[in-house]
């Protein structure tokens, strides 16, 4: 591929951004009236590109984006741990924090999202960008002996390691949250995300459903790597962590209002830099039903706590024309 414009089905403009992760795609009015042949050719573009970007939809609100997120696949609840109306999930800084660590969404629960559409609301007047890691090619860059490896490898996720949950013993964090935690409505937020523990057990490679792809599927979700020791799992999980975060296997967004990105959750890890200060930034997500991950081998990932046929439906990927 060149790394300049590339031309599309439905004169899309697909600029690519980086050699292994992103594209900007030009020439699109997002919204619930998109005819099928762009549609296909956005999906198409999120596969190979691995997350996408559009600027300028400054027409869209949570109804549109809901409509658009509808043509590609089936939206989720917000999130699991949350009950409400609609698909959208706020993102909101609450005084400053942001998804500051490197994770794949929901890789608690056994269907793993497809993707995901995050829209820019509210910015800070600086910071606030978003990062994106490639773990197909995270895969395909490792030695052949280590391939072989993480082709064995399984490893358990827990929503204890959610970057939204607080811990209310941590001095530190009560310090932070002081303000915040004189409200009803934050101490509810964080009582829900405590609520409920979610644990699964996924391959640490995955076969990617639509394009056939191995990746890693890792993140801050893992709690350890099974039937290998506890420091032996720490060790294991950073040398394959780093892998997939190395800087040229990543892609940095800084949002402007108007802003829609689109990431392939099965196929990639996230980072929100928290560099804002007090600012607030506020961004809307919709989620998209995904399959169960299944390894090089064919097994599929297993329910070890929790029951997540609230929050999704198991996915049908459609097929990469």
């Amino acid at each position: 591929m060149s790394s300049q414009s590339l031309s599309t089905r439905a004169d899309l403009d697909v600029v690519k951004l980086g050699e292994y992760i992103g594209a900007r795609i030009d020439g699109v009015r997002l919204g619930g009236d998109l005819d099928h042949e762009t549609v296909t050719a956005i999906n198409d573009a999120l596969v190979a590109h691995k997350v996408i970007f559009f600027r300028g939809q400054h027409h869209l609100d949570d109804a549109s984006q809901a409509e658009f997120a509808n043509l590609l696949g089936t939206p989720t609840a917000p999130h699991p741990l949350l009950k409400g109306e609609g698909a959208i999930l706020p993102i909101d800084s609450f005084g400053g924090t942001s998804a500051n660590s490197w994770h794949t969404d929901v890789t608690f629960v056994d269907r793993v999202p497809k993707a995901s559409l995050l829209r820019a609301v509210e910015l800070p007047s600086y910071g606030g960008t978003t990062l994106w890691a490639n773990t197909v090619t995270a895969y395909q860059e490792l030695p052949e002996p280590l391939a072989r490896l993480a082709d064995e490898l399984w490893a358990v996720h827990s929503n204890a390691f959610d970057y939204t949950q607080l811990d209310l013993t941590d001095s530190k964090q009560l310090e932070k949250y002081a303000e915040l935690l004189k409200s009803e409505e934050f101490l509810n937020y964080i009582q829900t995300f405590n609520s409920t523990t979610y644990e699964t057990q996924h391959p640490v490679v995955r076969v990617h459903p639509e394009s056939g792809e191995r990746s890693l599927l890792l993140g801050n979700f893992v709690q350890r790597i099974s039937d290998v020791k506890s420091s032996e799992s720490r060790v294991l999980f950073q040398l394959f962590q780093e892998r997939i975060t190395r800087p040229e296997n990543t892609i940095r967004w800084n949002w402007q209002l108007g802003d829609l990105a689109i990431w392939d959750n099965r196929a990639t890890q996230h980072y929100g830099v928290a560099d804002f200060g007090q600012e607030h930034r506020r961004l809307h997500r919709i989620t998209l039903a995904g399959d169960i991950p299944v390894s090089v081998k064919g097994e599929r990932s297993r329910v070890f706590q929790g029951d997540a046929s609230a929050y999704s439906v198991i996915g049908e990927a459609r097929a990469v024309a």
